[in-house]
């Protein structure tokens, strides 16, 4: 008998491939207003998108921005239409298997969206732990270590308040490195109000500044002179340019960090060329996902640069792929700022993660290893922003 299929009959995939990507907008409360120097949050926005495959794996990820489009190029609004519009019509019917193929293929149809790229990267990666049965950092090359120290930021923008909330994270035994978010106001404020802060909490906790860019170099010059003197350890990008940076490296006895200066691998070696930094704020999103951010610790490495695990405020899935990354790499001498999701008053995971002396444990299931509250986003959607893209068919 002959068994050879009809010339126009469908033959069966040996991969999975993706039927269907779906993209959502989440809005959730925050539990106290987040001054920065470029806005002031009073909540956070995810953007959420899930990756389906033929085997019946859903892979998750998340893009999320400061302050909508107060920090960067890209809101989560953005990312949502760009998903809907672009990325998913690239994505129906590949092989969900080969990332790598998939992103070169994405990189190459579509320019910067680097927030996004993460998003749908963090999905991808999900949906590949969940098949192989190994969590997202073994898929990186493996963890090398289980916990992360976590920082957590002082941003009401009182002095009084800021040391109150600190004073609580040391007594809950869950924070002891303080990032106070300055620049909003003239530098000699500033500097008192970390000042004060400092002298309140003493050597029980190290206390850094993040300035967001906001200082002139003349400002900066002056501000760093004097946090240093107030016992302040490390400064966040105080200048907007990567050549101001350059010109404040070790003129003052505190590290010198760049975050917004960095936005992948090209912008890292170019920094590290000049001894631009003495430390590298490695974001995933802002590299352009994970592989990405790897890539930009390699360049850091290279160049004797040290790290330090950031945070665009995320919640839960964009917290735990930087985490599942962060636990990869070789140095990590900062530590990192993953609190996001404890500045939201909404839990939207089915298991909460694990903050606990002064760490976050990494999660070690499939995939991300956490699970969506599907109930709380369900609740949480904005208007009913859903979008799902399949193959064959668009609809909502």
């Amino acid at each position: 008998m002959d068994t050879k299929p009809a010339p126009n009959a469908p033959t069966a995939t040996r991969f999975p491939v993706i039927e269907r990507v779906e993209s959502m907008l989440v809005d959730l409360p925050t539990i106290r207003p987040h001054k920065l120097s470029v806005a002031t949050m009073n909540g956070q926005t995810l953007m959420l998108v899930k990756v389906y495959c033929s085997d019946g794996i859903v892979g998750i990820g998340e893009g999320t921005t400061i302050g909508g489009l107060a920090y960067g190029g890209e809101s989560p609004e953005s990312m949502k239409l760009a998903v809907d519009t672009y990325f998913a019509p690239l994505m129906l019917g590949q092989d969900a298997t080969r990332i790598p193929a998939l992103l070169v293929r994405i990189g190459k149809m579509i320019k910067e969206n680097r927030f996004a790229k993460c998003a749908v990267e963090t999905a991808l990666l999900d949906a590949q732990g969940k098949r192989l049965g190994l969590p997202v950092s073994e898929l990186l090359g493996g963890r090398l270590r289980e916990r992360l120290p976590v920082a957590w930021t002082l941003a009401s923008g009182n002095t009084a308040k800021d040391i109150a909330e600190a004073e609580k994270m040391l007594d809950l035994r869950r924070h002891r490195i303080f990032k106070l978010k300055i620049g909003a106001r003239a530098v000699r404020e500033d500097v008192a109000h970390v000042t004060a802060i400092k002298a309140a909490l003493g050597e029980r906790a190290a206390v850094r500044v993040d300035v967001n860019m906001a200082w002139s170099e003349t400002e900066a010059s002056y501000g760093m002179k004097a946090l240093a003197e107030a016992g302040c350890e490390l400064v966040e990008q105080p200048v907007n340019s990567a050549s101001a940076l350059k010109r404040l490296m070790r003129r003052f006895p505190v590290a010198l960090m760049a975050d917004e200066s960095l936005t992948g691998p090209e912008s890292a070696f170019e920094i590290a060329k000049v001894h631009g930094a003495d430390v590298f704020a490695i974001k995933i999103e802002q590299s352009g996902g994970l592989f990405n951010a790897q890539r930009v610790a390699a360049i850091a490495d290279a160049a004797g640069i040290e790290l330090y695990g950031g945070t665009m405020l995320e919640g839960a899935f964009g917290t735990v792929a930087s985490a599942q990354v962060f636990s990869t790499f070789a140095n990590l001498q900062w530590g990192t700022e993953l609190f996001g999701p404890l500045l939201l008053t909404e839990e939207i995971l089915t298991t909460p993660l694990n903050y606990s002396d002064f760490e976050l444990t990494v999660p070690n299931g499939p995939g991300l290893g956490i699970e969506l509250d599907e109930d709380r986003v369900a609740f949480f959607i904005r208007n009913g922003a859903r979008k799902s893209i399949s193959i064959g068919r668009q609809g909502d």
